[in-house]
């Protein structure tokens, strides 16, 4: 009797330990609203400027809030120091004393700091972006392509086309991941993008990479090439030059081309598509060129990092649900080489969670 009452416990326990998993993760959303609120509020901005750890009563009386609302920012900064966006000190029982620091996460959402997520965040985090999220269950069960085709009624990039408003923010929030991975990619990877005479950046955006990579490589004369209305406006330089197109019929001739965070967006028919045009432009060229890709390569047997192996999924079902991609494996990225007639490959990991994948004809 005494052996079941304690299988009993046991399995009670358990129950409870799996009830708090599933609470974890049916919440988790509150991790990110706090954080999107945070940012709206300029929190991060308002401690820096501060240059010191700020009190609550102090930052309480430089956030724009109602009055009523001041007794409520200790829970919501509670909750961010928790998920590591804040440090405390001072620690006593009246909460206005406790004083606030910024850490490295929380550094990355100053707006002028030039590698700053915050365009990232507001935009991964609007309706726009989020809705889609609810019609999952729905969307398994028809023929959309997307997600979001089945919340908005067309297709990411055509929803883009047609709001200006969320057009702007999507491609900030693109344009903001730039000096993370321009710097890592310069300093390790340098002989990449060395002697060089043109480069076009497909689905460059707003330019920032080619702008960054022209500061380093000024042998190299840049294009970014995006559809009409994203370069729509935008003024070229001697260096870095706009041309709208469509990368599915045809891309300028080069002698390199680079896709960075490209390809995940599209499945695998898509990506032999566009593949296949990177090569008929480098072959238009005339010289012996290559494709610089910049992915991430999913890694699950990696089990000392499972952070970033989490941070990897999410990515891939960001692509299911948003757009029709996915995040490959090496041996997905080789098979999608080998399918587009490319010769051969190297693969370099650079710093955070991507690589850079080189490919020649």
């Amino acid at each position: 009797m005494e052996f079941q009452n304690g299988e009993n416990v046991a399995h009670a326990s358990n129950l409870l330990k799996a009830q708090s998993h599933i609470w974890n993760h049916m919440y988790s959303f509150i991790n990110s609203m706090s954080l999107k609120c945070v940012v709206e509020l300029g929190i991060p901005d308002i401690l820096h400027n501060y240059g010191k750890p700020m009190s609550l009563s102090k930052l309480i009386t430089s956030l724009p809030i109602h009055p009523s609302k001041t007794c409520f920012i200790y829970r919501l900064m509670r909750i961010m120091t928790r998920s590591g966006f804040f440090s405390q000190q001072n620690v006593t029982e009246n909460e206005l004393e406790v004083e606030y620091m910024l850490t490295d996460a929380s550094m990355l959402l100053l707006k002028d700091n030039p590698m700053s997520t915050t365009p990232y965040v507001c935009a991964m985090l609007n309706p726009i972006m989020m809705n889609p999220w609810h019609q999952l269950s729905t969307w398994l069960k028809n023929d959309d392509s997307t997600a979001f085709e089945t919340t908005h009624k067309m297709l990411l990039w055509d929803y883009a086309a047609r709001d200006s408003k969320f057009n702007n923010l999507f491609n900030k929030s693109m344009a903001c991941d730039v000096e993370l991975v321009s710097d890592s990619l310069i300093e390790k990877c340098r002989e990449v993008f060395n002697g060089l005479e043109s480069l076009v950046d497909v689905g460059g955006g707003l330019g920032a990479m080619a702008k960054t990579l022209a500061k380093s490589f000024s042998q190299t004369e840049f294009t970014v090439f995006d559809l009409p209305h994203v370069v729509a406006g935008l003024q070229g330089s001697e260096k870095v030059k706009y041309v709208g197109g469509d990368m599915f019929k045809e891309i300028p001739p080069t002698n390199a081309i680079l896709l960075k965070w490209i390809l995940h967006n599209w499945n695998d028919e898509e990506c032999v598509k566009i593949l296949k045009n990177c090569k008929d432009a480098i072959a238009k060229k005339g010289k012996e060129g290559k494709v610089i890709i910049i992915e991430m390569v999913l890694d699950t047997e990696n089990k000392d990092n499972n952070e970033s192996i989490e941070t990897q999924f999410f990515y891939d079902m960001l692509m299911m649900v948003v757009l029709t991609g996915k995040e490959r494996n090496k041996k997905e990225w080789i098979k999608l080489i080998s399918l587009a007639g490319f010769s051969d490959y190297k693969i370099t990991p650079i710093s955070g969670l991507r690589s850079v994948i080189e490919i020649y004809p």
